[in-house]
């Protein structure tokens, strides 16, 4: 079993929930990163802290951002509308620049640990259409962590490492089950009420009703 320490982007939502319980599997030493960037709920922060003290030994920070000063997304702009049906191309809660910034942040504090690797959830198989979410993207980041960084100009660059990136969202909730990842921790709903609950309409409370039925495993899901 490996020692290398892995700063792993945690979100509250059950993809990432499912990475961070893969590199504790792995063996790896976890720094759980998550982000106050402005969104328009708090209940993935709420569960973000609780997916990340799930996993024995995991150190979580929580960052302080305010993507809403520049807005430009419905998770980031309240007179943005939250879209309850599918829509044609990219939709509007995409957040412009989100993923660059996040992962930028953990290449920061990767290099203050003297980490080996960056684990992010992103999956470009069931990913809404961001942009942000796809091997081209994650491929540039790597090389942009190669000549970046001290350990990228030393000649030991951070791996920058997706997991998921190729599953569907049925297999990365069978993957997580496995590995014992309560699922009921986790919200992934753009839109939740106050207590958390998920409106079951929005695009990624559908991506995860279907993820659930694809799996065979029973949704755990707190719907409004």
């Amino acid at each position: 079993m490996s020692s290398k320490k892995a700063v792993v982007l945690v979100s509250g939502g059950l993809d990432s929930a499912t990475v961070l319980a893969m590199a504790a599997a792995a063996g790896r030493q976890c720094f759980a990163l998550s982000f106050d960037y402005g969104q328009r709920h708090r209940a993935e922060l709420k569960a973000a802290a609780h997916v990340a003290s799930s996993v024995p030994g995991t150190v979580h920070k929580v960052v302080q951002l305010d993507l809403s000063t520049i807005g430009g997304s419905a998770l980031t702009d309240t007179s943005i509308a939250v879209p309850t049906s599918p829509t044609e191309g990219i939709p509007v809660t995409y957040v412009p620049a989100r993923n660059t910034v996040f992962l930028s942040i953990a290449l920061g504090w990767a290099e203050v640990l003297d980490a080996d690797e960056i684990h992010i959830g992103v999956n470009a198989v069931d990913y809404s259409g961001y942009p942000d979410c796809r091997p081209a993207f994650i491929d540039a980041f790597r090389s942009l962590a190669a000549v970046a960084t001290k350990a990228g100009v030393e000649g030991h660059p951070l791996a920058v490492c997706t997991p998921i990136i190729d599953m569907t969202k049925g297999d990365i909730i069978r993957a997580g089950t496995e590995l014992g990842v309560d699922y009921a921790l986790t919200v992934s709903c753009y839109q939740p009420d106050g207590e958390g609950l998920a409106c079951g309409r929005c695009d990624s409370c559908r991506l995860r009703r279907a993820g659930f039925r694809e799996a065979g495993v029973e949704d755990p899901t707190r719907y409004g």
